[in-house]
């Protein structure tokens, strides 16, 4: 038989609950986007260049991270409930300082604060509804929460373009207010802490503050160096050098303290089971899958294809109406077949969906771009349900709070990982197209002369430039026309590499321990 704490049930209706906890996620989700789209205008409005306002993403981005492997802590610390009202508290009224920022300064202080907060949502949600529903219901509760953390990072750029364009970028920090309000009112009437956190509490112990320094030192540094990394060149760059440096030596003493210490930050041993060994890995694959899509198609929709951003942001957006329609049927079915398998198929759609997409070229149309986004999400759920099942398995009940921050890191470093390595890929093959077609380029050539001298006689009888200047312009055009190239193969380069590290992946989850059937006698009856 179970014990008591096994046979807790909230006294409330777990799907309210499930409901609640989600509306803060999702809010917290969507502005890990929301913003990538209004960079400019709030580059123009704080008088600040385009460089530095990126900052108003990688600061969030780093102080998120910092938090999410110690949300678990936090919560057996101060209690999860107070924690996570904390926690949305905190990101309501950063939020609402955010959208009033006078300068660019002010608003990266109050977007790392906001971060923090942010920080401690997801892992929240999953330790919440990992306690809150039964373990034979918690694929249909997980496929709420993959709808929140999946869904509102892909709606982010629409909605952050169309907020920005018919009103002002300050509305896209105001939208969370009335959220957070509604949140932390049905939170504190419906969200109650189970019994065994009460001793987690107890037992929670002294701070680790080294542990804590050197988790942020590490984290820190890792986040700076991806999210600068191709802008400053790799390690071309002295400041990146330095944060790869404390990066690796941070990561090295963190590893040895929390060995060693009796009440670590981060519990270790968590690795010792295989299933959630794994899982991290493959949490880390679907956040690199995530996010680097996220990123690569718009960025061809805009760059070669002429889309505006908002036009370009309604085509990735298309396929959160997919996830709608398919996370709850995966929540059903990752109840009733092994989720093994639903893992390995989900990363059999994901290759199969790139290597669709990987045939990219410069006619496509509108629908086919939505079609490519729309395709590719249908793996998603698959992957997301059975990977969240797989991870408790055979991890105690007082541990899920731990899981649910190592999930949440997996996921996120996994994303800037993916978003590091498709954006120097495609500069790098970029460069490598563009030298092959030039060194190809002829000017004895006759199929490079006929080219330029139809063009330069184009221009110059239509272009109003001058006979003198149309050759000019003409080479110029042949120019264009190798980059344009020269790009376009880079995009089906790395698109073809991230197949096959997909491929590679797919034999991954038949190293896990199938999770245990629960007899329905054990289950506790609302």
């Amino acid at each position: 038989m179970p014990d008591a704490n096994q046979l807790w049930t909230p006294r409330h209706n777990p799907w309210l609950i499930a409901f609640t906890v989600t509306l803060a996620t999702f809010m917290e989700a969507l502005d890990t986007s929301i913003a990538n789209v209004a960079l400019p205008h709030i580059a123009g409005t704080l008088s600040a260049t385009q460089d530095e306002s990126t900052w108003v993403l990688t600061s969030y981005l780093v102080s998120n991270a910092v938090v999410l492997p110690i949300s678990g802590w936090m919560s057996n610390r101060i209690g999860r409930k107070r924690f996570y009202m904390s926690c949305v508290m905190l990101f309501t009224l950063t939020s609402f300082f955010c959208g009033l920022a006078p300068s660019l300064g002010f608003l990266v202080f109050f977007r790392v604060v906001q971060g923090a907060a942010g920080g401690g949502l997801q892992p929240s949600e999953q330790a919440i509804l990992a306690d809150t529903f039964p373990p034979r219901m918690r694929a249909m509760a997980f496929s709420l929460y993959g709808m929140a953390v999946v869904l509102a990072p892909a709606i982010g750029p629409t909605v952050g373009g169309w907020i920005t364009d018919n009103y002002s970028w300050r509305w896209i920090f105001f939208l969370n207010i009335p959220v957070g309000i509604l949140s932390l009112t049905l939170t504190s009437r419906f969200v109650e802490d189970p019994p065994y956190l009460a001793k987690a509490k107890a037992a929670a112990g002294s701070v680790d503050y080294m542990g804590l320094g050197l988790l942020v030192l590490f984290i820190g540094s890792l986040q700076t160096m991806l999210d600068k990394g191709q802008e400053d060149d790799w390690f071309s760059s002295h400041f990146i050098i330095l944060m790869a440096s404390l990066a690796a030596v941070g990561f090295v003493i963190f590893l040895w303290r929390e060995l060693t210490v009796d009440h670590p930050i981060v519990d270790l041993n968590l690795f010792k089971s295989r299933n959630f060994a794994m899982t991290q890995i493959v949490l880390f694959a679907v956040g690199a899958s995530l996010y680097s899509t996220t990123v690569l198609i718009p960025q061809f929709l805009q760059q070669m294809m002429g889309y505006t951003a908002e036009r370009a942001g309604m085509a990735i957006s298309a396929g959160g109406l997919v996830l709608i329609v398919l996370f709850p049927i995966a929540g059903f079915i990752a109840q009733k077949f092994d989720p093994r398998l639903l893992v390995t198929i989900g990363f059999v759609i994901t290759a199969a969906a790139l290597t669709r997409i990987a045939r990219l070229y410069l006619g496509i149309d509108f629908l086919t771009a939505v079609s490519w986004r729309a395709v590719l999400v249908i793996g998603l759920p698959l992957l997301f349900v059975p990977i969240n099942l797989l991870c408790y398995a055979g991890i105690p009940q007082n541990k899920n709070n731990e899981v649910s921050g190592m999930n949440a890191l997996a996921r996120n470093i996994g994303g800037s990982v993916g978003i590091s390595f498709v954006t120097t890929l495609l500069t790098r093959r970029s460069q490598a197209h563009q030298n092959y077609l030039s060194a190809n380029v002829n000017p004895s050539s006759t199929a490079y002369r006929e080219l330029t001298h139809g063009v330069s006689a184009t221009i110059a009888n239509h272009g109003g430039a001058g006979a003198a200047n149309a050759p000019h312009l003409a080479a110029a055009y042949v120019y264009t026309m190798i980059q344009q190239q020269a790009r376009q193969l880079a995009y089906t380069d790395t698109i073809w590499v991230l197949v096959a590290l997909t491929a590679c992946l797919i034999p991954l989850p038949y190293l896990m321990k199938r999770p245990k059937a629960i007899p329905k006698s054990d289950i506790p009856v609302h």
